[in-house]
C-alpha cells in the first residue's frame, strides 16, 4: 500500500468556495485585481483557511470552466486593469469603458501590449522572455492554436489539412504569419501569470491556501487535443468516435453528455503519462492543493458512442488506475489532491482512492435520505475528507431546503435538531461539526442566499456560471458569526 499523500490535510481547518468570475468588481466579471485581495482579507477575517475556485483556464461562449481550450492557460478574463494602470501602460481615464464587456477588454490588452513593448526596462521585457521560456513547453502551441483559430474563426478540426495535422512546413508559415497575434496571446498569459502570483504570495503571507480545480477531460477544441491527437481516440479528421460523460444519476434522469474527447491511456502510458506530468505541474504553480474531477473516471470512465445525442447509452471503460498516480508521484514527489468521488461510486473507486491516500468529499445535500447508513450522514464522514453544505453543482441550500417536500424537510429537521436559526445556517454548522478536517461553504451559504444565485445545473447550458456577489450582500456581522463558529469548532487557520 502506497504511504498517505494527504499529509497537508493534517489539521481541521475551514473554507469558503468562490470562483474568481463571482468576485464583485466593475468589469465583466471578477478578476485578480483589488477585490480578490479583498477576498483574501475576508477569509482572514472569517477565521478561514482555504478559498477553494474552479478551473480557472480560458472558457468558450458558455463560460464553463469545464470545457477549456487550454489546460494551462489562464483565462484572461480574469486579468485586472488597474496593475496596468499602475505600471503606465493604460490612461486611467481609459479604465471605466475599458471594462464595459469582454470585447472592450480585449481591445484594451492589444493596446497594453504595445505600450509594454514601448514602455518596459529592459529588466522588464527580459522577464517576459523568461516567461515564454519557462512555459514553452505548451504556451508556444497554445498561442497559435489561438491566433488561428481567431484567422479563421473555425475550430481546428476545420482548419485547412495541413494546420489541422500539424505539417512541420504549414506550422512554420503560419507561426510567421501571425507572429504578432502569437506574440499577444504569450503577453497575455505572462499578465496573468503574474497577477497570479502576486495573489498567491499574498493569501500565502496571510495563512489562506488556495485550493483549485482539475477537470479529468479536456475540451475537443483545445491546443492539447490539436497538439497530441495520438492521445486521444479521434478518426483522420479530428473528429471524436465516442465521447465523455456520465450515466443517469441524481443530477439527471438522462446522464451527461459532456461530449469530450477520451484518452488512449495506453499511448500516454507509453511515454510515462508526461501529458498528464505537464498538467499537475502546471496546476502546482497555481495552487496549494488541487482537486481531481470526476476521479471515479481513472478506475472507469463512461464511454458514450458520438452519435448519442445523451448519455444512457454508454459502457463503463476501464482507466488507468494506480499506474498513473505512481507515475504522478514519481515525477512531482506527494501528491497534494483531493478526490471528487460523487456520484456512483463503486467499492473498487473506493479502493483506489484509499490506497492513494486521498481524501473524498461529503456533500450534506445527499445525506438525509436512505437510512443511516448514508455515507453523507456526517457521523459517518471519516478524518481523511472534505465536507461540504453544497458545490457548484448544486442548488444553494436555502434552494435546496426549501424544495424538499415537507416529508424530506421533517428529516432534515429532524437529524439537525430542530434548529432555530433558519437554513442555510443550521447546515453550515453541521458541516463545521463534521469529523472530516476540511469543511467548505460555499459563500452563497454562508451568506444565505436563495436559489436564483445557483452556480451551475448540471446537463443544462444556459444560464450558467454567471453569478456574482455584492459587498453590500455581506452582513456586518458575517465575519464574526464565521470565526465563532469555525472557533467552537477546531477549525482556526
Amino acid at each position: 500500500m502506497r504511504p498517505s499523500n494527504s499529509s497537508w490535510l493534517d489539521t481541521r481547518s475551514a473554507g469558503l468556495l468562490l470562483h474568481i468570475s463571482s468576485l464583485p468588481g466593475r468589469g465583466p466579471c471578477g478578476d485578480l485585481g483589488r477585490e480578490a485581495f479583498a477576498f483574501v482579507d475576508f477569509l482572514v477575517d472569517a477565521g478561514c483557511g482555504v478559498w477553494q475556485m474552479l478551473p480557472v483556464g480560458p472558457t468558450g461562449s458558455d463560460r464553463s470552466p469545464y470545457q477549456s481550450s487550454c489546460t494551462h492557460a489562464g483565462n484572461t478574463r480574469f486579468i485586472a486593469l488597474e496593475p496596468l494602470v499602475e505600471a503606465g501602460w493604460l490612461d486611467p481615464r481609459d479604465l471605466e469603458c475599458c471594462m464595459a464587456d469582454d470585447r472592450a477588454k480585449a481591445e484594451t490588452l492589444t493596446w497594453v501590449y504595445r505600450e509594454f513593448r514601448q514602455q518596459s526596462s529592459d529588466e522588464q521585457l527580459a522577464d517576459f522572455a523568461r516567461f515564454r521560456d519557462s512555459h514553452a513547453h505548451w504556451l508556444d502551441d497554445y498561442a497559435l492554436f489561438v491566433a488561428v483559430n481567431a484567422a479563421t474563426s473555425a475550430p481546428w478540426w476545420q482548419w485547412p489539412a495541413g494546420l489541422r495535422d500539424r505539417d512541420a512546413q504549414a506550422v512554420t508559415e503560419a507561426r510567421a504569419l501571425l507572429a504578432k497575434s502569437i506574440a499577444q496571446v504569450q503577453f497575455e498569459q505572462y499578465l496573468f501569470f503574474d497577477q497570479w502570483r502576486r495573489l498567491r504570495a499574498y493569501a500565502g503571507e496571510r495563512g489562506i491556501k488556495l485550493f483549485g480545480d482539475l477537470p479529468i477531460f479536456v475540451a475537443l477544441n483545445s491546443a492539447e487535443v490539436w497538439a497530441n491527437r495520438a492521445q486521444f481516440f479521434l478518426d483522420e479528421t479530428g473528429e471524436p468516435a465516442v465521447v465523455a460523460g456520465v450515466p443517469p444519476d441524481y443530477f439527471s434522469a438522462t446522464g451527461q453528455r459532456w461530449g469530450n474527447p477520451l484518452y488512449r491511456w495506453e499511448v500516454m502510458e507509453s511515454d510515462g503519462f508526461s501529458f498528464w506530468v505537464d498538467r499537475l505541474r502546471t496546476q502546482l504553480e497555481l495552487f496549494d492543493f488541487v482537486r481531481i474531477d470526476h476521479f471515479r473516471g481513472f478506475e472507469a470512465y463512461w464511454e458514450i458512442p458520438a452519435t448519442e445525442p445523451n448519455a444512457i447509452h454508454g459502457r463503463w471503460v476501464p482507466g488507468p488506475g494506480d499506474r498513473l498516480f505512481d507515475r504522478l508521484s514519481e515525477a512531482l514527489g506527494p501528491l497534494p489532491l483531493v478526490a471528487e468521488d460523487l456520484g456512483l461510486i463503486t467499492e473498487e473507486v473506493q479502493q483506489l482512492r484509499d490506497r492513494l491516500g486521498m481524501p473524498g468529499m461529503k456533500v450534506l445535500q445527499f445525506a438525509f435520505s436512505g437510512g443511516p447508513d448514508n455515507p453523507y450522514l456526517p457521523f459517518r464522514h471519516p478524518e481523511n475528507a472534505l465536507v461540504y453544505t453544497g458545490t457548484h453543482d448544486n442548488n444553494t441550500t436555502l434552494g435546496w431546503y426549501t424544495d424538499l417536500t415537507d416529508d424530506e424537510r421533517r428529516v432534515v429537521d429532524e437529524y439537525l435538531g430542530y434548529p432555530r436559526d433558519p437554513m442555510p445556517w443550521p447546515l453550515v454548522q453541521c458541516a463545521m461539526m463534521s469529523p472530516a478536517r476540511l469543511a467548505i461553504v460555499p459563500m452563497q451559504d454562508a451568506l444565505g442566499l436563495d436559489g436564483d444565485h445557483r452556480m451551475n445545473l448540471p446537463g443544462s447550458s444556459e444560464g450558467n456560471w454567471g453569478w456574482r456577489f455584492c459587498w453590500e450582500d455581506v452582513p456586518p456581522e458575517l465575519t464574526t458569526q464565521l470565526r465563532h463558529l469555525i472557533w467552537m469548532t477546531g477549525r482556526c487557520s
